[in-house]
């Protein structure tokens, strides 16, 4: 059963610190952060992430999606928030897979529960990204170990002690 994580955007980015204060200064950075992070979360955890903004005071908005690698991002239509499409598409595609809604508004969390999806705190989504980076990690350094020299692994016993003779000459 494939796994769904619509992300209200801006809610994330008003949520954690670190892209709170990248948005003080460069909104579009913070997005572009959010994407990234959550990139490297699906890349890693797999399913199937749509990042949705607001766009619903912007005039003459047409509903637009793009997409960075395997992540969706929607920027909604003139006068339609991000809890709005987030809601239509809960209702739409409820049944389909396992859906969860990333976002801190608590309405937005109680009427995403009553149409089939589950929801999550901005800081819960924080913090399994956050363990997520750290398994990744841990397998990453895991996988890199050896024992010693990495050369000195791949070689023959043979060939390790003439070249430890040539090395104690210098």
């Amino acid at each position: 059963m494939e796994e769904y994580l619509l992300v209200d955007g801006y809610n994330i980015i008003n949520s954690w610190p670190v892209l709170h204060s990248i948005a003080i200064d460069d909104l579009e950075h913070a997005r572009m952060k959010l994407i990234e992070i959550l990139q490297d979360y699906q890349g890693y955890r797999g399913g199937r992430i749509i990042i949705v903004f607001d766009a619903h005071l912007t005039k003459d908005g047409v509903e637009k999606h793009e997409y960075y690698g395997n992540v969706e991002v929607v920027f909604t239509k003139t006068n339609e928030t991000a809890d709005n499409y987030i809601e239509r598409w809960v209702n739409s595609n409820a049944g389909i897979g396992v859906i969860r809604v990333a976002t801190s508004d608590y309405l937005q969390q109680v009427i995403v529960l009553s149409r089939g999806g589950t929801r999550m705190s901005a800081r819960e989504l924080y913090l399994e990204v956050e363990a997520a980076e750290k398994e990744r990690n841990r397998e990453y350094v895991n996988k890199i170990k050896y024992n010693g020299n990495s050369l000195g692994a791949m070689l023959k016993p043979s060939v390790m002690q003439k070249l430890e003779r040539w090395r104690r000459r210098i």
